[in-house]
């Protein structure tokens, strides 16, 4: 193994353990959608207004950047061998 696999196989694991860590701290969805329905909320209110600016908007953006880079990666750590190889 050439020490760009290394690294890149290292970064990947972090980056999978990122991922995995983003997901268990976000709230799940499924619940305030029954709650709205049963109580009548609706966007209209201060959280729904400032909904971008939350904690769990953050971390829904860092998630999807994190997924993105997990992404890059695997294609780099799979594509760059096969141009290194003579």
């Amino acid at each position: 193994m050439e020490i760009m696999e290394i690294i890149g196989g290292a970064v990947l694991l972090i980056a999978c353990i990122a991922i995995i860590v983003l997901c268990l701290m976000q709230e799940s969805k499924s619940q305030d959608s029954l709650t709205n329905a049963l109580t009548g909320a609706s966007s209209d209110s201060f959280y729904g207004k400032n909904e971008g600016r939350s904690r769990e908007a953050v971390l829904a953006r860092i998630t999807k950047t994190a997924g993105i880079l997990f992404f890059v990666i695997t294609l780099a750590v799979n594509i760059i061998p096969i141009f290194t190889d003579k």
